[in-house]
Order: C-alpha cells, then structure tokens, then sequence
C-alpha cells in the first residue's frame, strides 16, 4: 500500500465496515504507513491494457510482486478494489482488517489477501497469526478455518456500531510443518481457481 492509494483504501473501509470506519481515517491511514510495526497489502485492478496477461505474470516469485525491486509497487493506473493489514507485536502478526469493494466479492480477493497477509507476516518472523471476526460473520469465519485459524475467545459487545461480539481467532505456530503443509496446498488451489487474482496483490 502506498500514500496514494489511502484514499480508495479508506472508501473500501467505509463500504466493507459500515459504522466503523470513522477508526480508520485517512490520516489513521498515513500515521500507519508511517509505522514500521504496521503493514498493509492491497489488491488491484489494472486499467492499462498495455500491462502483461495475469499468466505470465503470475510466474514471478510472489514476493517480487508483492515488493518489486525491495520497494512497494506502484502504479498510476491501478484501481484498489481490496486491502489487508496487520500489526506486528514481537512474532505476532494481528490483522487489523481485511475488505474488498461489494461490487468485487465472491471472486477470491479476500482469500488472495489473506494468503499475502500470510506470507507477508512469514517474512517478518512472526510465528502466530491473530484477528478478530464479528460473531455473525460465517463466510468470514469460514475463510479463517480453512487457513488454520481456531476460535480461542471473545470480546463480548467489541463493536461499538451495534454492540456485537467478536470472536478472537488464532492460528497454531505458522513456521511448523503442518502448518506449511495446508498453506503451501491451500495457496496453489487458489491459484488454480483465480489466476488472474495473484497479478492483482501487492
């Protein structure tokens, strides 16, 4: 995520969390991009026709899409249609949010995010993944299980907009070898499904 993109980040935020964005403002946005603890991966549509098809570049190495040239990609002709982010407390990775636009949903996004986010918090050398995840939230919950993420409590009332609770999840170590195992498997799978969304993270 780059300075340019707070605003689209910050509509994707008002749409996909209704009631609670006022959280996260835009000036929230710049103070954590300027965090070392905090980081942030969003999702991308491409309006230049010129770009290269999703095949070929979908054969780079994940992380050099992710940061190309050890810097954040960017580009003047790219819309944000989804985004992730996460805190970094010693080896654990908390992840603030995960959205994608409404009119974007249902096409893998979510779970390409997620899988970045994950990858991202590898290379940070954190060793646990955490969130919380509204109680009434089941397509989200699902997408966490799958990945390894356990309910391991509960914030009764945690959002303020209407009172409801939150699930506290967590994965097991993400450096053992199970965990690895399901990650490596569960990644190609989608890859498989959606190639086109692995060219749109960064």
């Amino acid at each position: 995520m780059t300075y340019e993109d707070i605003p689209q980040v910050a509509q994707i935020d008002r749409e996909a969390f209704p009631g609670e964005w006022v959280f996260r403002s835009q000036s929230a946005y710049r103070q954590d991009l300027d965090n070392p603890s905090i980081r942030y991966v969003v999702a991308c549509k491409s309006a230049d026709a010129s770009a290269p098809p999703a095949e070929v570049v979908s054969k780079q190495s994940w992380f050099k899409r992710l940061f190309k040239g050890g810097q954040p990609y960017v580009s003047t002709h790219e819309t944000v249609v989804g985004f992730s982010g996460f805190w970094m407390m010693l080896q654990e990775a908390h992840i603030i949010a995960i959205g994608v636009r409404n009119s974007y949903r249902g096409r893998g996004i979510g779970e390409g995010l997620l899988i970045a986010t994950i990858e991202l918090a590898q290379m940070l050398n954190a060793n646990v993944i955490t969130l919380e995840v509204r109680a009434s939230n089941w397509v989200a919950q699902e997408l966490y299980r799958k990945y390894g993420f356990q309910v391991v409590g509960r914030r009764i009332r945690y959002y303020s907009s209407d009172g409801e609770d939150a699930l506290i999840m967590s994965t097991d170590n993400i450096t053992s070898s199970p965990f690895q195992a399901s990650f490596q498997q569960l990644k190609k799978a989608h890859a498989e499904r959606h190639p086109e969304i692995v060219s749109q993270i960064r």
